[in-house]
């Protein structure tokens, strides 16, 4: 079957490298359990043919009891495969998801304006959700089944070279067979990906703007978009489906016509006396064995053909670069910081100027307001501040130092900003307050908070700084959530404060 892993393994490398434990232990799970459904029917034989040269029942209860322990032994050790693999399969997705997600953080606003957030949790989510298998079993599962499958073959030829040889032509086929169908569904399962990529990131955005479509009475244009994204994603969905079955009905048809031959060989070797009932019997079970390795093996090919989808749109992912690159060679000085802007142009578009040779210098400790009319680029100087973007020309300079010199940790810790549309989560005051760092202390929490009076807000919580907010900042007024961006920033303590029409709510 062809397997192209020499385009994944640093993938699976990466994320399996600290579960090296597990993942022998997982593998030595299921080569013990291919050992154990190869001995199961010799076990069988054997009774069969000594029930036909009529020996003591000792022996029999003897050999029965020897296939109830080997049958419950292999269900046994399936079970724990399972537990393992799910372990290791969640351990590495959740550390991809980590990664995926720390990675998009770290890109910059460009990048965010491109892809919208539904489209992004779809790839940090979706994608490698599609991929559990794939980390958790998949080499070591077509790696085992193919064994047992020769495992079985030989077994086979041990029998009877006859039995054997027939077989393998078969094993053969179906192996070919795989090989080819396995590339067929790629494609489809890419675009499938894509069209579910769209979907949620259609309704992401109209649920972040269900206020604005409702007061435009924009509902029906809304519900018929959502309808052809979500057609288009069926017929995308069905296409890959269809393409993949056609491994599932190739190898059936497959395993109908070798278990024919296999079924009709074994009583040619019987009707001439060639072998015993017990054999022929092994024979025709093993052959019945080569269906479940076959058909496991099938349903990895089609998890391939979807982890190669996935697989192909995380390294994407992380393939993309910020165009604004980190430079640490300088650091910022303690204390307020002085800000010069020394001929600065920039615009979003090649060949479009929101500022045009834009030069002052504020002092520390001084402040500066800016007005203008809506597009004038207000809000395009804090972002450049924060380097959310690069200027095309001029320098920026905080604290005598150009802000292209600072690590952006530094910088973004230096100076400290309230935006008109502020960000709350679902979690509890302290956390929405220092950003979960568990450094702050609740003295300082509260002494921020009572400095920007929300003192009495903060007595009135049922469970004070532990009280739970909604997503969104659901059940607190415009104000309060301001003031507790605010107080974000005070405990920042940062040497510049932006304000980019922080009163506007």
């Amino acid at each position: 079957m062809y397997l192209p892993m020499s385009r994944y393994r640093a993938l699976q490398s990466a994320y399996l490298r600290n579960q090296r434990p597990r993942v022998v232990l997982l593998a030595a799970l299921l080569f013990g359990s291919i050992g154990l459904q190869l001995a199961a029917p010799q076990v069988v034989r054997y009774f069969i043919d000594t029930t036909q040269r009529g020996e003591s029942g000792r022996v029999l209860v003897l050999a029965a009891l020897l296939y109830l322990a080997i049958s419950l032994g292999q269900r046994a050790v399936a079970l724990v495969a399972v537990y393992v693999g799910e372990n290791v399969g969640w351990a590495a997705t959740n550390a991809l998801r980590a990664d995926l997600t720390r990675h998009c953080l770290r890109l910059d606003m460009p990048f965010h304006k491109a892809h919208t957030p539904g489209e992004l949790i779809e790839r940090v989510d979706g994608d490698a959700s599609a991929l559990a298998n794939f980390f958790s079993q998949f080499v070591i599962r077509v790696l085992g089944n193919a064994l047992l499958v020769v495992g079985i073959l030989l077994m086979l030829f041990r029998e009877d070279w006859r039995v054997g040889l027939g077989l393998s032509v078969y094993a053969l086929l179906v192996f070919a067979a795989l090989g080819v169908l396995q590339k067929v569904a790629v494609g489809a399962w890419a675009e499938s990906r894509r069209a579910e990529t769209e979907h949620y990131s259609f309704i992401e955005e109209r649920i972040t703007g269900t206020e604005d479509i409702r007061a435009n009475g924009a509902e029906p244009y809304v519900l018929r978009r959502l309808y052809e994204l979500m057609r288009d994603l069926l017929v995308k969905d069905r296409r890959a489906m269809l393409l993949s079955n056609l491994t599932y009905v190739s190898t059936n048809f497959l395993f109908v016509a070798g278990y024919a031959i296999g079924l009709g060989l074994g009583a040619f070797l019987y009707t001439r006396g060639d072998v015993t009932i017990g054999t022929a019997y092994l024979v025709v079970f093993y052959i019945g064995m080569l269906g479940a390795p076959l058909e496991n093996i099938r349903e990895q090919a089609q998890d391939l053909q979807r982890a190669t989808a996935s697989v192909d749109r995380v390294q994407e992912l992380f393939q993309a670069r910020p165009d604004v690159q980190e430079h640490s060679s300088a650091t910022l000085p303690a204390g307020a910081l002085d800000i010069e802007l020394d001929r600065v142009s920039f615009g979003y578009e090649t060949d479009d100027r929101v500022l045009r040779d834009v030069s002052f210098r504020l002092e520390p400790g001084q402040v500066l307001g800016l007005l203008g009319r809506t597009g004038s680029g207000k809000t395009t100087l804090t972002r450049l501040l924060f380097r959310l973007y690069d200027p095309r020309d001029g320098a920026i300079r905080l604290g005598g130092v150009r802000i292209d010199a600072l690590g952006l940790n530094d910088l973004r810790t230096g100076v400290g900003m309230v935006t008109q549309d502020v960000q709350l989560f679902g979690a509890s005051v302290r956390d929405n307050l220092t950003f979960f760092n568990r450094r702050l202390g609740d003295e300082q929490l509260e002494m921020a908070l009572h400095e920007l009076g929300l003192g009495e807000w903060l007595r009135g919580l049922p469970a004070g700084l532990d009280t739970r907010l909604g997503a969104g900042g659901y059940g607190l007024s415009a104000g309060e959530a301001q003031l507790l961006a605010f107080a974000r920033v005070l405990l920042k303590n940062p040497g510049l404060v932006v304000l980019d029409e922080a009163s506007s709510r």
